[in-house]
């Protein structure tokens, strides 16, 4: 456990806390009156109040469009089921940069409603909630689904042949038992909406801020480090409770229900109910996942180079520095491919090694303590990136560790975000590991290294690699804290979308529509990928 406990005291605890200090202490002393200064001024409060309100509303959002689906794919079995889970899945795995770009394509200016109606929703709480609906669709079909499909069908059905009607017997039996799976979902849907930055910064415009804008604003555009302190704790607080709440009802989950195999409760729909119902859910995907996305890949071509017709203009520029009299980049656009990609398998082989430890140590050990580490491990999800990137900035600059300069200070940023999904994934693997195995090679006289090199690998070697594809497609699109730490010699291809959304002209605008369709099929190839080698579908993710 030493490993990954140095790694978050040093790269995520050691910036946060410096930025809190500097942003609270004024000659060596913590002014602790400022938090309460900072906390009764009217815009902070409508900025509170924003963040909270329509994370409440994507939650709710969320959860009636996506639960009918969380259904169908629990009972219901039809062609094309894996691949359509794999679809719904993407939106979850792509950066939050794309997907607001890709409803900006759908909602904005000269978009697909503007063009055919007149519509623009851009700069409306609409446009945001819409594009959390599509980030977090997944997040709930898989938590609810996944246990859904595990529950025994037959329970139900008893209910009902002892009179209970339909609605009563799912009220009954069924809806207790879904009720942690469902209240877990909805507390990691109103966690990543009260965090969320690039959806609303790209859709939001400047009438609406969360706490994370908010706190983009006061550190780079203002320089208000004691607001963004105060704003950094409000956040970590909200935070630590919600992970609180959330761990407790993993664990009623886990403890309280007996499960059976999903292949057991999944059959063709029947009647035009569940026709209908199957119909519903699909109709739902094309219109709220597959339109954004090709309407994104449509506009990366229309118009290309000002043809007036589709072509490979906006790709074509990507290639050149300053391509239509634009100095946004130092280095042609394209270069934030490759750099992308370094960056992010960098920053995956650092997640597994450290998630990897961080599950093993978890795995054979109890207790409070481990517990609480285990709730650490996931606060770099819900705290500011922001924060941390700027952390990053005015913590490590003096030996030996000045990395302000360093190219690995990049994947140091990304790997704080992977690790947790290595956790996630690799965690439930290893606790199915008999221990006799282990205890066998220990009396064998095989070394704890080697005992987890020839019991423990081979067992979860799919699990790694699962890991590994998750740490990579979050790492490929963190953009938070790269925002302020990647060089403007070597930008990532988020923080390339976001500097080609931020200047004006077509041309500007089209390539940053081919940059994000660039990145959402890197991380639509990796999820695929995913999907073919994973065993174990019952889990959250």
């Amino acid at each position: 456990m030493a490993v990954p406990v140095a790694f978050f005291g040093l790269f995520f605890a050691y910036p946060v806390t410096a930025i809190v200090g500097r942003g609270l202490k004024a000659g060596g002393d913590w002014q602790f009156g400022r938090i309460g200064d900072v906390l009764a001024r009217p815009d902070i409060l409508d900025v509170l109040w924003f963040t909270t309100w329509q994370a409440l509303a994507s939650t709710a959002l969320t959860l009636l469009i996506a639960l009918p689906g969380a259904y169908v794919f629990a009972r219901f079995d039809f062609p094309g089921k894996q691949l359509l889970r794999a679809v719904v899945t993407v939106p979850f795995v792509l950066p939050t940069v794309v997907v607001g770009t890709a409803f900006l394509a759908l909602l904005g200016r000269g978009g697909l409603l503007d063009e055919l109606w007149g519509v623009r929703l851009d700069t409306t709480v609409w446009a945001i909630l819409l594009a959390h609906v599509f980030f977090n669709y997944a997040v709930v079909v898989r938590t609810v689904g996944g246990l859904w499909s595990q529950l025994d069908p037959r329970q139900e059905e008893a209910a009902r042949v002892l009179g209970a009607g339909r609605f009563a017997a799912f009220r009954r039996v069924t809806l207790p038992a879904l009720g942690p799976a469902v209240a877990a979902a909805a507390l990691m849907v109103f966690l990543f909406t009260f965090t969320s930055f690039g959806v609303v910064q790209i859709l939001g415009g400047p009438a609406y801020a969360t706490l994370e804008v908010e706190v983009y604003r006061q550190t780079a555009q203002l320089l208000d480090l004691p607001t963004a302190a105060v704003l950094t704790l409000v956040q970590f607080a909200a935070v630590g409770a919600i992970l609180a709440v959330h761990a407790a009802t993993v664990r009623r989950r886990e403890r309280a229900l007996k499960l059976v195999d999903p292949g057991q409760t999944s059959r063709r729909p029947r009647g035009p109910g569940q026709w209908a119902l199957l119909g519903g859910v699909l109709l739902t995907a094309l219109l709220l996942i597959l339109l954004p996305l090709g309407v994104l890949v449509e506009r990366s071509f229309d118009g290309a180079g000002g043809s007036g017709g589709y072509g490979f203009g906006y790709y074509r520029a990507l290639q050149s520095a300053g391509s239509g009299g634009s100095s946004t980049f130092l280095v042609p656009p394209l270069e934030a491919v490759g750099n992308s990609l370094r960056y992010a398998l960098v920053a995956t082989l650092i997640a597994l090694v450290v998630g990897g430890l961080a599950a093993a140590a978890l795995t054979r050990r109890a207790g409070r303590l481990v517990r609480g580490f285990d709730a650490l491990l996931m606060l770099p999800l819900g705290v500011s990136a922001v924060t941390v990137g700027f952390g990053f900035l005015i913590t490590l600059d003096e030996p030996p560790l000045d990395l302000r300069t360093s190219w690995i200070l990049v994947p140091l940023a990304q790997a704080l975000v992977g690790v947790p999904f290595v956790v996630r994934t690799m965690l439930p693997v290893l606790r199915a590991v008999d221990d006799r195995l282990r205890e066998a090679a220990a009396v064998l006289g095989a070394s704890p290294l080697r005992a987890w090199r020839e019991v423990d690998l081979p067992l979860v070697r799919r699990a790694v690699l699962v890991a590994a594809g998750f740490a990579f497609a979050v790492s490929l699109g963190e953009f938070g804290a790269t925002v302020f730490i990647a060089r403007p010699d070597n930008p990532t291809l988020p923080v390339a979308v976001a500097r080609l959304l931020g200047r004006s002209g077509e041309l500007n605008y089209g390539q940053a529509m081919a940059l994000s369709t660039i990145l959402m099929l890197v991380c639509a190839v990796s999820l695929l990928l995913l999907e073919r080698i994973r065993t174990d579908r019952s889990g959250e993710f």
